[in-house]
């Protein structure tokens, strides 16, 4: 079901699924084009999450998905206000995935589960190195030190990017203090609560799905909500 919330900045769209009662899962998705390629594998997920009870909400973020306002005008900061405005109006608790854990992992919850999370810097560092291999087909060349000078949004990953968003997003990083519960890949070397077999559909150069790990995850996180309870 398609809903909003409100922030202080106006207001943004959001997917509601599950029942109307019971615990509730407020879900940060990952940031930027990671974003466009995991989408139906995030609705899968909260699609399965609902099949064990659990209700959640996927929002748009501010200057994504559906937001009226435009990316260019967003700071870190309006990305955690935004959110907070949801898990401050009731108990719930959150989850989120890769570069979704910087802002999910600064608000308050119940509980916060986080599947593949990364470091601000580490987003920062994949979007330069996706500008600097296009750049590379077209003979021109970027440098990852405009980030730190002032000027224009930068374009990168087909979005136009503040370099204030740039430069807070490096410097952050997921507050994973408990009740939180990491996930992650088989073969990820970085230290989780648990590991799960699949492929990094984030890695892809096309938006997928994965069913299986979908079912998996919602296995997982519904498990760890009953667990930390309302």
């Amino acid at each position: 079901m398609i809903g909003y919330y409100d922030w202080a900045g106006g207001r943004e769209a959001m997917l509601r699924f599950g029942p109307e009662d019971g615990p509730v899962v407020v879900l940060a998705p990952p940031l930027f084009e990671e974003a466009n390629r995991t989408r139906a594998f995030t609705v899968a997920l909260l699609r399965a999450l609902a099949s064990h009870g659990v209700a959640s909400m996927l929002p748009d973020l501010p200057g994504t998905g559906e937001s009226l306002k435009p990316l260019e005008e967003i700071s870190a900061t309006d990305w955690v206000e935004a959110f907070a405005s949801i898990t401050l109006s009731r108990p719930c608790h959150v989850a989120a995935l890769r570069g979704g854990c910087l802002i999910g992992g600064n608000v308050p919850a119940l509980s916060r589960w986080f599947f593949a999370p990364v470091s601000g810097e580490a987003v920062v560092r994949d979007l330069t190195r996706a500008r600097q291999a296009a750049d590379r087909e077209t003979g021109t060349s970027f440098d990852a030190a405009e980030i730190d000078r002032e000027g224009a949004p930068i374009e990168l990953a087909g979005n136009a990017i503040p370099r204030a968003l740039l430069r807070a997003l490096r410097a952050t990083e997921a507050d994973m203090a408990p009740p939180c519960r990491v996930v992650r890949l088989e073969g990820d070397p970085a230290s989780a609560d648990h590991y799960v077999p699949g492929a990094p559909l984030w890695r892809r150069a096309e938006a997928g799905n994965d069913p299986a790990l979908a079912q998996t995850l919602a296995a997982d996180l519904a498990g760890w909500v009953r667990r930390c309870g309302n």
